[in-house]
């Protein structure tokens, strides 16, 4: 009886520590932010990275979001560019522009994004999340998953942004269950961006410029969505199972499916989805993308 005793009150003791320590990092923040409202959250099919450079209807989008949505304290990018062992946070105060891809013209990789990281919001995620140990990391920066977005977004690039890395090897209940345990970061006007796409196959890519849909695709698509509006976050989380083959050609790797999961896992019960550029590229890729308040 003693010794269970012991172990008890050393493990309200741990999490006491725990509860402390977040705290104090809440308090230490809210005394250098404005007053803030609760952010939205946001799902973006990015789609090529040419798309943050040419005047098409996703860059001309992504203008219109960065002028009416609230303007945030600092942005937390979830991108599917960025894949490790274990979940990491950025915590370097100025990152670098990341230039991952090949075969775009010279004009895309002269773009860089200059915004400020945030090593204070950095060190209160990695406080948040108590369902896995999150590692710092001061070597990653801003992938194309994240400034291709952000530049039509937010062009002065004068918002801190910092990223959170993916564990390709975990279930998708473990990249939704570290989403809900981010919803603190809201209320202190952190604006949550999860960077991927809804279908992608890049394997399968219509070079055609038709307007031309697999049905495996649209039906992954609309699957999604109808989940999505009935709130069936059990059903999105077994699609594997689900939706077999279909989730297997929408998703031959489903690194840009893994956001998603994060940006379900902060939605409200009493919040509601609206969508934009609901539509397919390239026949196989959805830029669905959304808005949760």
């Amino acid at each position: 009886m003693h010794r269970r005793t012991l172990l008890k009150a050393g493990g309200l003791f741990a999490i006491t520590q725990v509860m402390g320590s977040t705290l104090s990092a809440l308090e230490a923040l809210g005394g250098n932010l404005s007053p803030s409202v609760r952010m939205p959250v946001m799902f973006v099919g990015h789609g090529s990275p040419m798309n943050a450079i040419e005047d098409n209807k996703y860059h001309k989008s992504w203008q219109a979001m960065g002028k009416t949505l609230p303007r945030p304290q600092a942005i937390l990018s979830v991108s599917a560019h960025w894949i490790t062992k274990g979940t990491k946070v950025t915590v370097m105060s100025k990152p670098k522009t990341i230039h991952d891809f090949g075969g775009f013209p010279k004009q895309l990789f002269d773009q860089e994004y200059p915004a400020p990281g945030s090593p204070e919001f950095a060190k209160l995620t990695k406080e948040l999340v108590t369902y896995s140990h999150i590692q710092t990391d001061e070597s990653w920066g801003l992938d194309h998953g994240t400034w291709s977005v952000l530049l039509p977004m937010y062009p002065a690039a004068d918002i801190p942004v910092y990223q959170l890395s993916l564990d390709y090897d975990q279930p998708p209940t473990y990249h939704y269950e570290i989403g809900k345990q981010l919803s603190k970061l809201r209320e202190k006007g952190v604006l949550i961006i999860g960077s991927g796409n809804l279908v992608h196959n890049l394997r399968e890519i219509d070079w055609s410029g038709g307007n031309k849909v697999y049905d495996w695709a649209r039906e992954f698509d609309s699957k999604f969505t109808e989940w999505m509006n009935k709130g069936d976050h059990a059903s999105i989380l077994n699609y594997q199972k689900i939706l077999g083959n279909t989730a297997t050609m929408a998703h031959p790797s489903y690194d840009h499916l893994l956001p998603l999961f994060y940006i379900l896992g902060l939605q409200q019960k009493n919040e509601h989805i609206t969508y934009f550029n609901d539509q397919f590229d390239m026949a196989s890729i959805s830029m669905r993308s959304m808005v949760i308040q």
